[in-house]
């Protein structure tokens, strides 16, 4: 290969390569060839970069001769991608005394005294590195320039150099240094840059800004960066240069505005010709670029353009209108958008517009934001939204009782917990905004108050706002933005599912998580934990008088109250999904987590049941155990108190029988869950069978439905005999939560508590609750996977655990031959976008081979 030469002056045809270059370089080689008036300008590689740095010498001299005498120059960083950052740019390089003279002559002495006070303080901060605060001049003038000049000579015994060689010399050696230094390469490697990440210099001639005719700098774009709607933004500033028109205040308006003057009605001439630039800029560079410009006496220059930055929203809209012009292909707007991106457009969000107070700061479990008065427990959350005002409710930590209260907020705010924790969980299940972690409030839930770190009080009944995107709670109300699911967002999405390659379904407890997932069109529900339909108030006193039911009959009894209201929960999931899968867990937790754990809960249950508090207390103590998550609880409730699946089982078929009497149809998908051994299964299908056989002698001659029954492989002793357990089962559905639990050892709720230290210290390369396992757990998957369709090969296989939205346990999936992932209701747009990116990315994989 030809070696590189030390530089290279950017033409149409020059060898610019961006790994050499960098973007800045390749873009303004576009830019030229686009016939956009860019001035002249060199390149240096990155590895000229590199020698320079080490201390090598560059024919700096070769380089000035490009732009001919008197001519000053700029110069700016060019690194491989523009989101590593860089040194600052350097402009005016040649400034001296006698170019400072003749500018005074051709544009008067204020003009040249700016522009040489601006290079002084640049050299010496910058490229001499003195303190900054010695050549802060309240304003440009012949006095501020030459006490500049003055403390530039006593700090650096000498006088400030004259020769442009000199100055180009020393200006490329200090940005070569810096973007060597640690710091720089500490905040390279934070925003994803790899160890050997190079860096590019850009020399290019100064458009100065100023003169006699219309003179000045401005940025401009053509598309709103927080909602990516076509619009012309930027300012202009005249006499001035680079970006000066975002800095100052007296910086004009592009467009017509009532509020001020514009460019374009002080030079509608040059005004369109940057629109014609940009539109120039979006056609052939196949995107929305910010345009840096300079007129110089009424001659326009292009300096530079960059990618516009951007919201989500605005990215994905961006994307998509750009493959509706014919820009680019439908599947590059699918890939140009980032799957987590979304989690921003499927909730409101704090306008980034507006002021933040911020007074603590957690983790951010469930994106979306939401604004409401404090309350402290679930009574008062679901009071408040009785009476139709938005809550937020703020707790040391959730737990399963607090459901109710979650349903009623609008966010949560807690103190403990990490992402995994069951206000993560649930809040991502619910599309509730949340903040867990938030460890350095003090909370007194005895006198209704909170405490932020820097002493502010937060009494119940206070307005704040949660964002659970950024993790930080805000005092007061904020700005908001909608949600954006508009036609740009489903169409986006259309594109997605025309190129995934595998099945989404959501989690979906409720009738109203149903809805959700019908609105981001998921392919079915995989898994409808029924347990979470029983902690309504209603329910929850029934499910307690059947826990506290002396014999069969006396659970039968209560159970039989139950059985319409799960039968009505199952006619709605079913009438919402028309006809799609949908998958119910039967009854999982342990029984204790529906009784009261306060004396006071207790004694209230006491009166409701018309029981002694000492029997009830004894009861209670009675269900307790050492570890319940291992207890009874699952399949074994199923076996042990086989009461609780047949009315379950019967609610589902007499749903799915009042489905089809309505024109409907559907075959519903009974999981068991907690499954370690085949003869479980064995018995639960038996009785379940039987209650079919019972629903359709009832229902009469004629009528017949069809259902299949599956398992949820939550224990590593299931995966291992999957191969047995397939025999009874037409699908299996790994729920990845219980099986890294179970496969580690280790709680989930606790887990946080040294989680941060094992990821730091390398014991775990992720939270294996956050990222899916795929050497242990995985394998585990794959065993399950293997073993099972060995002996049914029409097996269907799913996840549906927290991991199932995760990409990265999509592409283990697809690539494991699983049918379907299924994900909280929130997530399947992601997921749908992840499965599609994974698919286009093994295309571009196979032709690059």
């Amino acid at each position: 290969m030809d070696m590189l030469p030390d530089f290279a002056e950017i033409t149409p045809t020059a060898r610019i390569q961006t790994p050499a270059h960098g973007w800045r370089a390749k873009c303004l080689q576009r830019l030229i060839r686009l016939d956009l008036p860019v001035p002249r300008t060199v390149a240096l590689p990155a590895a000229t970069i590199r020698a320079i740095a080490a201390g090598h010498a560059v024919d700096v001299a070769a380089i000035l001769a490009h732009f001919g005498d008197a001519t000053l120059i700029s110069v700016r960083p060019s690194p491989e991608n523009p989101d590593w950052g860089g040194p600052g740019t350097i402009l005016n390089i040649g400034m001296n005394a006698a170019r400072h003279a003749g500018l005074a002559q051709r544009h008067g002495q204020a003009a040249a005294d700016a522009l040489y006070l601006r290079f002084v303080q640049a050299y010496a901060t910058h490229v001499a590195r003195l303190d900054p605060d010695m050549f802060d001049a309240a304003a440009p003038s012949a006095d501020a320039l030459q006490d500049a000049l003055r403390v530039y000579e006593i700090e650096m015994d000498e006088a400030f150099p004259q020769d442009p060689a000199r100055q180009l010399a020393e200006v490329l050696r200090s940005m070569a240094r810096a973007w060597e230094g640690t710091t720089a390469r500490l905040l390279r490697a934070a925003k994803g840059a790899p160890d050997e990440a190079a860096l590019g210099l850009v020399v290019q001639e100064m458009a100065q800004g100023i003169g006699k005719g219309v003179s000045g700098s401005g940025v401009i774009q053509f598309v709103d960066p927080v909602t990516g709607l076509p619009q012309v933004t930027g300012r202009y500033l005249g006499q001035s240069q680079g970006r000066d028109a975002l800095k100052r205040t007296e910086a004009i308006y592009l467009t017509r505005d009532p509020r001020g003057p514009s460019l374009e009605e002080l030079a509608p001439g040059l005004f369109a010709d940057l629109l014609r630039y940009g539109a120039a800029c979006r056609a052939r560079l196949r995107e929305e670029m910010q345009i840096e410009f300079t007129i110089e006496d009424g001659h326009l220059s292009v300096l530079d353009a960059v990618k516009v930055a951007r919201s989500a929203r605005a990215g994905l809209k961006i994307a998509v209108a750009l493959a509706e012009d014919g820009v680019i292909s439908d599947a590059e707007a699918v890939l140009r958008v980032e799957p987590r991106a979304l989690s921003e457009l499927l909730h409101p969000q704090v306008d980034p517009r507006g002021a933040r107070d911020v007074f603590v700061r957690g983790i951010a479990a469930s994106p979306g934001a939401a604004t409401g008065r404090i309350v402290f427990s679930s009574q008062a959350a679901q009071a408040s939204a009785a009476r139709g005002e938005p809550c937020i409710l703020v707790r040391r930590e959730t737990a399963p009782e607090d459901i109710r209260g979650m349903h009623s907020a609008v966010g949560v705010l807690t103190e403990r917990g990490g992402m995994t924790s069951h206000a993560a969980v649930i809040g991502r299940g619910l599309g509730l905004p949340c903040i867990v972690g938030a460890s350095d409030l003090k909370l007194d839930a005895k006198e209704r108050k909170l405490v932020a770190p820097d002493g502010r009080v937060f009494r119940e009944g206070d307005i704040i706002t949660v964002d659970g995107t950024t993790g930080e709670a805000l005092a007061g109300a904020a700005d908001m933005l909608a949600p954006a699911l508009d036609d740009s967002f489903r169409k986006l999405l259309g594109w997605a599912d025309s190129y995934r390659d595998i099945g989404i379904r959501a989690n979906a407890d409720t009738p109203a998580d149903a809805a959700t997932a019908r609105q981001f069109e998921a392919q079915g529900i995989g898994l409808c934990r029924t347990e979470h339909m029983f902690f309504e108030e209603d329910r929850l006193v029934v499910m307690r008088e059947m826990i506290f039911a002396d014999s069969a009959k006396d659970r039968a009894a209560a159970l039989a109250r139950l059985l319409p209201m799960q039968r009505e929960d199952f006619v709605q999931l079913f009438d919402i999904m028309q006809g799609l899968p949908v998958c119910i867990r039967l009854f999982d937790p342990p029984l204790h987590e529906f009784l009261p754990h306060s004396r006071e809960g207790l004694r209230e249950l006491a009166e409701a049941l018309d029981k002694p508090l000492s029997e009830v207390t004894r009861r209670a103590e009675a269900l307790a155990e050492f570890n319940p998550m291992l207890g009874m609880r699952g399949v074994r409730l199923g076996v042990v108190l086989p009461e609780i699946y047949d009315m379950q089982a019967q609610a589902i078929f007499e749903a799915t029988v009042e489905i089809a009497r309505r024109g409907g149809s559907v075959v519903p998908e009974i999981m068991i869950p907690l499954v370690s051994a085949r003869r479980e299964v064995e018995l639960v299908q038996t009785r379940i069978e039987a209650v079919a056989a019972k629903v359709r002698a009832r229902a009469g001659a004629g009528t017949d439905f069809a259902y299949r029954l599956g398992v949820m492989v939550e224990t590593p002793r299931a995966a291992l005999r999957a191969g047995e357990i397939a025999q009874h089962a037409s699908f299996l559905s790994f729920g990845t939560n219980d099986l890294t639990q179970m496969t580690y050892g280790l709680s989930r709720d606790d887990a946080g508590r040294f989680m941060n230290t094992y990821v730091q210290q390398g014991v775990f390369p992720e939270d294996p609750f956050h990222i899916l396992d795929v050497d242990g757990v995985g394998e585990l998957l794959h065993i399950g996977a293997e073993r099972g369709r060995r002996t049914r090969g029409d097996l269907v296989l799913s996840i549906c655990g927290e991991h199932g939205g995760n990409p990265e346990s999509i592409d283990f999936c697809r690539k494991a031959g699983f049918d379907y992932v299924s994900c909280s209701p929130y997530r399947v747009p992601l997921a749908r976008l992840a499965a599609a990116h994974l698919a286009l990315q093994g295309r571009n994989d196979i032709r690059k081979n």
